[in-house]
C-alpha cells in the first residue's frame, strides 16, 4: 500500500505543490489548513487529476491546545507527514512590535515543532514513518534584513536534527528541507535573484527525492550550501559590519 501523505499547511504554495508530487506517484494526500473547507477545489483536482483519495483536514498550527486532539484523527498515522507551516512576517515590524515577532517565531518554530513531535511519537509505537520539516537558508546565519524569521527557523533547523538523532532506529526517518528564495505569495513584490530562486514545483521534487532516497538534510538549490558555508565562516568581527543580505 502507497503511505498517506498529510501535507501540513495545505493552503501555501509549497504545500499544494507537495501534495501534487506525491499524488502523481499514487499517493493518498490529505491537506491540513486552517478554513480547510476552501480547499475543496483544490482537494477536487488532486483527486481527479491523479485518481488518488484525496482529503481536508481543519487545522491551525498556533492552536496548541487542539494539536493532541488534530493527530488523534489519523488512525492509522499517515506514512509522510510534511510541514509546510510558516510565515516569513516583517522583520521593520518584528522589532517595533513583540506580539508580532512571537507570531513570527511561532508560526516558524514553536507550531511545526509541536505538531511533529506529536507525530513523531506516533510514528515511533509503530516502528516507521517520515516525518517532513521545511526549515530555510534564513536559519544557517542570522542577518540583519530577516533575523527574527532566521532565528525561528534556525531553531527549528536544530529541533529537526535532534529529533532525527533521537529517533535513530525507530523506523522513523526525518528529513530537513532548506529552501532559499521561493517564488510564491509569501515573497510576491520581492525582487528575487533568478538564479537562486526556486518554484514550488522544485520544492516538492527535491522532497520526493528526499523521502524516497532517505536523505536526512537537503538543499532545494544545491548552490545555497555552497553559500552559506562561506557566509557561516565569516569571523564575527567581520561579520557584524556587513550588510549581507540587507
Amino acid at each position: 500500500m502507497t503511505d498517506t501523505v498529510l501535507v501540513l499547511g495545505g493552503r501555501s504554495d509549497i504545500g499544494r505543490a507537495v501534495a501534487h508530487r506525491f499524488a502523481a506517484a499514487g499517493h493518498p494526500v490529505a491537506l491540513a489548513a486552517r478554513n480547510a473547507a476552501d480547499l475543496e477545489a483544490d482537494r477536487a483536482d488532486i483527486a481527479i487529476r491523479h485518481d488518488v483519495e484525496a482529503t481536508l483536514h481543519e487545522f491551525d498550527a498556533l492552536d496548541t491546545g487542539a494539536l493532541g486532539d488534530f493527530v488523534d484523527t489519523f488512525d492509522p498515522v499517515p506514512g509522510i507527514v510534511v510541514s509546510a507551516i510558516g510565515a516569513m512576517g516583517d522583520q521593520i515590524t518584528s522589532e517595533a512590535d513583540p506580539a508580532a515577532a512571537a507570531q513570527v517565531m511561532r508560526i516558524n518554530y514553536e507550531a511545526p515543532a509541536q505538531v511533529l513531535e506529536l507525530f513523531a511519537a506516533r510514528m515511533a509505537a509503530r516502528g516507521g514513518g517520515t516525518l517532513v520539516g521545511i526549515s530555510s537558508v534564513a536559519g544557517d546565519r542570522g542577518r540583519a534584513v530577516n533575523y527574527v524569521y532566521g532565528s525561528a527557523k534556525s531553531g527549528f533547523t536544530a529541533y529537526l536534527s535532534g529529533l532525527r538523532n533521537r529517533l535513530w532506529g525507530t523506523g522513523v526517518h526525518v528529513v530537513t528541507v532548506k529552501p532559499g528564495f521561493v517564488e510564491t505569495r509569501m515573497t510576491e513584490g520581492m525582487d528575487l535573484p533568478g538564479a537562486l530562486t526556486a518554484r514550488p514545483e522544485a520544492v516538492a521534487e527535491t522532497i520526493f527525492q528526499a523521502v524516497a532516497r532517505g536523505r536526512s538534510v537537503v538543499y532545494v538549490k544545491p548552490v545555497w550550501r555552497a553559500i552559506m558555508i562561506i557566509i557561516r565562516a565569516i569571523p564575527e568581527p567581520i561579520f557584524r559590519r556587513t550588510r549581507i543580505g540587507s
